[in-house]
């Protein structure tokens, strides 16, 4: 995955002077999911608009696909492929026609009954997509999203309003198309989500990047360093140490025997992002404060 499919340097977009992407950098391999992260407002869906070429930026070096996205020409945008958090639907036309419609817009697209397999509609390939659960309307979207054979595919809150279940199993075919070599972008509001099919994340938060990394590292050492929680006659106690084992050893044994509702937490990506975004909450607070008086 040396390769880079996304090469984003010092990215800036304004409006009305005021920055809402600042000074932004990551990079995406070939073959790779990348998750970009943050709460509403941290200017994750300008910065995809940018790399779609839907949105110019104001300052700042992207190339996808070795284009650049301002000026970069059709056979350029055949080569993405984008699944919308809210895309409409031909509902009169059955799965396998919509698929076909689509196929047609692309130079050399996928076979429509290969695509159709790839997302778990054989069995669905001769109904109307009216006629589908929101879970399969949305496995439409995605085919209709890679259909055109693309080399880096966007998915924007793919899951939002699927129940556990349906979440489960549209996260296998995502698995699946990142198995057969599909680069893609995801954006989700959902950290758990993003923690089972993202290769590494970036989180935006204030529209600056905080924090980019493969999963289990982001954050640093510090932000993932493991919480020992336990209670004794005095209260709930916790220690944070990169051995909990050890400790928890040495806590048995000083203690004189098993302390009480122990627990060794280890920090979730969901953790890092909440510590990143409240820290910027906190900051923000605070300046606010400092012109106000």
């Amino acid at each position: 995955m040396d390769e880079k499919v996304v090469r984003v340097r010092n990215l800036r977009k304004e409006y009305a002077g005021r920055a809402v992407v600042d000074d932004v950098s990551f990079d995406i391999a070939r073959g790779e999911t990348f998750a970009l992260l943050g709460p509403n407002g941290a200017g994750k869906s300008t910065t995809v608009e940018i790399l779609e070429g839907f949105r110019r930026r104001t300052s700042g070096e992207v190339t996808v696909l070795g284009e650049d996205p301002e000026s970069a020409g059709l056979g350029w945008k055949a080569k993405l492929g984008v699944v919308l958090q809210s895309a409409g639907s031909l509902g009169a036309l059955t799965v396998r026609e919509y698929v076909r419609q689509f196929a047609g817009f692309f130079p050399r697209p996928r076979d429509v009954d290969e695509v159709i397999a790839a997302v778990g509609l054989e069995a669905e390939a001769d109904r109307r997509v009216g006629k589908l659960s929101g879970g399969q309307q949305r496995r439409v979207d995605v085919a209709l999203g890679i259909v055109g054979a693309p080399d880096l595919l966007f998915l924007d809150e793919p899951t939002t309003g699927f129940d556990p279940e349906a979440r489960r199993e549209f996260w296998a075919m995502i698995r699946g198309l990142a198995a057969d070599g599909t680069t893609i972008l995801l954006t989700t509001h959902y950290l758990d989500e993003a923690e089972h099919l993202a290769d590494r994340v970036g989180i935006l938060v204030g529209g600056t990047l905080r924090a980019v990394g493969p999963v289990a590292a982001i954050g640093g050492e510090d932000a993932r360093t493991p919480i020992v929680r336990w209670r004794d006659a005095g209260g709930d106690l916790e220690h944070r140490t990169a051995e909990p084992g050890r400790f928890v050893a040495d806590l048995v044994s000083y203690g004189g025997g098993e302390p009480a509702d122990l627990r060794i937490l280890r920090p979730s990506l969901e953790d890092v992002y909440l510590g990143l975004v409240t820290a910027d909450a906190v900051a923000a607070a605070t300046e606010e404060r400092k012109v106000t008086r």
